[in-house]
């Protein structure tokens, strides 16, 4: 004998207002720059900081995203 169960119950997915989306994305979005900012362009003209410890720090992260540094 086949046994079958069917229970549905019905789930609501609550929607997120943009209201409180806009923010936290705005705030990823200016973190996310400024890591491409220092993991891009920091070196040279540009430099935020004396020395080339920024440089040193993100080398490896700068050829993975396809920088050419040297």
């Amino acid at each position: 004998m086949a046994y079958t169960a069917s229970s549905q119950t019905d789930v609501a997915i609550p929607a997120i207002p943009l209201g409180e989306v806009l923010p936290w994305a705005i705030f990823g979005g200016l973190l996310l720059m400024l890591a491409l900012y220092f993991v891009g362009a920091e070196q040279g003209a540009t430099a935020m900081f004396k020395g080339m410890y920024v440089h040193e720090f993100v080398h490896d992260g700068r050829h993975l995203l396809g920088f050419p540094c040297h």
